[in-house]
């Protein structure tokens, strides 16, 4: 008896601990407080770099859910972010593989405080695997060691693979990785020669 009772009251004093820690844990912050904090922290950004924090419609929406959208609104998301991407004129995806190691490897650019003419790069290294030789890079993404090889360089696979390097959201909805081209953050030639740095069967990337 004595021991049913101990219990019982050891039982209570769990649940009224329980209680007293939800009841002291902080609320999530809305939307709107963490997009005004956002905002206050580029308060001497320029114009223009105000306006990049404002998010577009896709983002917005990610950003309501925390990238948990509904089955409708990933639907609507690939829908519309497929419409804004540019494939290339010439019906050419890939550029030169050489060149397209350097867009990879550089993580320069994208700042506010970059002299006039610098020119970004991709910085795929932080997050992927892509030379197998390699020894320094990211595991944040997949590896994409062979990437060309294993897919047999088909040419959907190659469509496919511009498709979300100029913006993943248009193959993955709320993906993490940049929208490079429509964001501008590279051109089409600096896509297309990172394109051939993951097809070209002379990239190392492929042997």
């Amino acid at each position: 008896m004595i021991k049913s009772a101990f219990a019982f009251l050891l039982l209570g004093s769990v649940a009224l601990c329980a209680q007293a820690l939800a009841q002291d844990k902080p609320a999530k912050p809305s939307q709107a407080v963490i997009e005004a904090y956002v905002k206050s922290t580029f308060g001497k950004a320029s114009p223009e770099w105000q306006a990049r924090i404002t998010p577009d419609e896709s983002l917005a929406m990610c950003n309501l859910h925390r990238n948990q959208v509904s089955s409708a609104d990933a639907d609507a998301i690939l829908k519309r972010e497929l419409a804004r991407v540019s494939y290339p004129a010439d019906g050419k995806f890939l550029g030169s593989w050489k060149e397209g190691f350097k867009v990879a490897n550089n993580g320069r650019g994208g700042q506010f405080s970059d002299p006039p003419g610098t020119v970004s790069g991709g910085n795929c290294f932080a997050c992927h695997q892509l030379d197998p030789k390699e020894v320094s890079y990211g595991t944040l993404g997949p590896s994409l060691a062979a990437y060309g090889k294993d897919r047999k360089y088909d040419p959907e696979s190659i469509k496919e693979a511009y498709t979300k390097i100029y913006n993943s959201m248009a193959v993955v909805p709320c993906s993490n990785m940049p929208r490079f081209g429509v964001n501008k953050v590279l051109d089409e030639q600096q896509i297309k020669d990172v394109m051939a740095y993951l097809f070209d069967p002379e990239s190392p990337v492929n042997k």
